[in-house]
């Protein structure tokens, strides 16, 4: 009889955040995975030690570029350290400010995930429907903070500044008439509020169309049913938070269990799933893009009442406005002393983390009382998922690893940090 030998072999890059970044070596036995080792190291940009050379307010635009897909979250975790540390509370109006984008990065991030699992499984349709919803969120990160993606909207004290009372509009050019750039106008003849409340208006029947699409399709359930099932006492035991743990049917979720900001005066539903599959937790995602449309709805109905400051009026910590600078010799000074040196933060150490769309996402920092960190360390959510790669993949099949990264939506900007 001949020997028939495992093969092993480099997986990837099948995922979008994937690229070239994680190296997956399966060992096979045909078609079976006996054994999944993933090897990261492969992007490491040295985040942690680069906040701990820059004083705290420069470092904010660091944590953007961590998890990509889920910007202002991740600022969120910090800013609230430096708040912890420094004792500070940012303005109610600023604190739904936060809460309002903190769920809008959330809907970005499931987009995205949403479009990319659907990619990897064979769906080319899902990616092309997600990333339309995500221009016009993307539009409103543009609005409030002139960028894209790497906002640093939030600082500590509150955000960098107010909400626009108007959109940015489209204008004719040689490729649209004036007649479809009206069209394409329409909602954004108003404020940012009046834009957002447009979406939120129209979204719940996206994501019908997504669930058209893909919730009963006999494809999408052959790929995820049954697929890395991980019981709620694994999930747990691995240190699973989000929508893995949620999935195996835990109700572990910050926004409920330690509420930060103002998620203690909103209304909103944890989804859970039952199985722990590849599928539940691709449910319990959809039912969160629901829910998080319904806390954007009520803040927005909060802010529009209630207008306010949305930073401290401290010099020490919160720049002076350009015009009082241009007449006032003390804000030009505190206005040059908080760009090049920021400011002292009390001796200490803390750990503040958020309901990321990935999971928990922590920040520990240790202050010696200087204008840097002593010592970041950043807790990301992904992190833990990958590590539980062989427990999920071992005996599937090779096109099973797909559904795998695709269900764990991962980035690797956060885990290899």
């Amino acid at each position: 009889m001949p020997e028939i030998k495992n093969l092993t072999m480099n997986f990837g890059p099948q995922h979008p955040a994937a690229h070239g970044v994680l190296r997956l070596i399966l060992e096979m036995d045909g078609e079976v995975i006996e054994r999944a080792d993933p090897h990261i190291g492969l992007l490491h940009r040295a985040t942690e030690k680069l906040a701990e050379n820059k004083p705290f307010n420069q470092s904010i635009g660091y944590m953007d570029r961590l998890d990509y897909v889920s910007m202002m979250c991740n600022e969120h975790a910090y800013v609230l350290a430096i708040e912890k540390l420094l004792g500070i509370a940012p303005p109610l109006r600023a604190q739904y400010i936060r809460v309002m984008f903190d769920e809008i990065t959330r809907i970005l991030n499931h987009l995205m995930w949403l479009g990319a699992h659907g990619l990897d499984i064979g769906a080319m349709t899902m990616f092309l429907y997600c990333f339309r919803e995500r221009e016009d969120l993307m539009d409103c990160y543009e609005a409030v903070s002139g960028t894209r993606m790497h906002a640093t909207y939030y600082r500590p004290g509150g955000v960098y500044r107010d909400l626009p009372k108007e959109m940015p509009q489209y204008e004719v050019t040689k490729w649209r008439n004036s007649k479809k750039t009206e069209i394409m106008n329409n909602s954004r003849s108003g404020s940012l509020l009046d834009f957002l409340e447009n979406f939120v208006d129209r979204f719940p029947a996206c994501i019908d169309e997504y669930e058209t699409l893909l919730t009963d399709n006999r494809i999408w359930k052959q790929r995820t049913v049954g697929i890395g099932v991980v019981s709620p006492e694994r999930a747990e035991a691995l240190g699973f938070t989000g929508p893995m743990l949620r999935g195996s049917g835990v109700e572990w979720d910050l926004r409920r269990k330690q509420p930060y900001e103002v998620y203690d005066k909103l209304k909103f539903e944890i989804p859970i799933g039952i199985n722990g599959d590849c599928y539940d937790r691709y449910l319990v995602r959809m039912e969160e893009l629901r829910q998080s449309n319904k806390i954007i709805r009520q803040c927005i109905d909060w802010l529009r009442k209630n207008p306010g400051p949305v930073n401290l009026e401290d010099p020490k910590l919160t720049p002076p406005k350009r015009a009082d600078m241009k007449g006032d010799m003390e804000a030009l000074i505190h206005h040059f002393k908080l760009f090049t040196e920021g400011y002292c933060v009390p001796e200490g150490e803390v750990y503040s983390a958020v309901e990321h769309p990935k999971g928990e996402f922590g920040i520990y920092l240790v202050s010696d009382g200087a204008n840097k960190p002593y010592r970041l360390k950043v807790r990301a959510a992904g992190f833990a998922h990958l590590s539980a790669m062989d427990e999920m993949v071992r005996g599937h099949m090779l096109a099973d690893v797909v559904a795998v990264i695709g269900t764990m939506d991962i980035v690797f900007g956060e885990i290899d940090r």
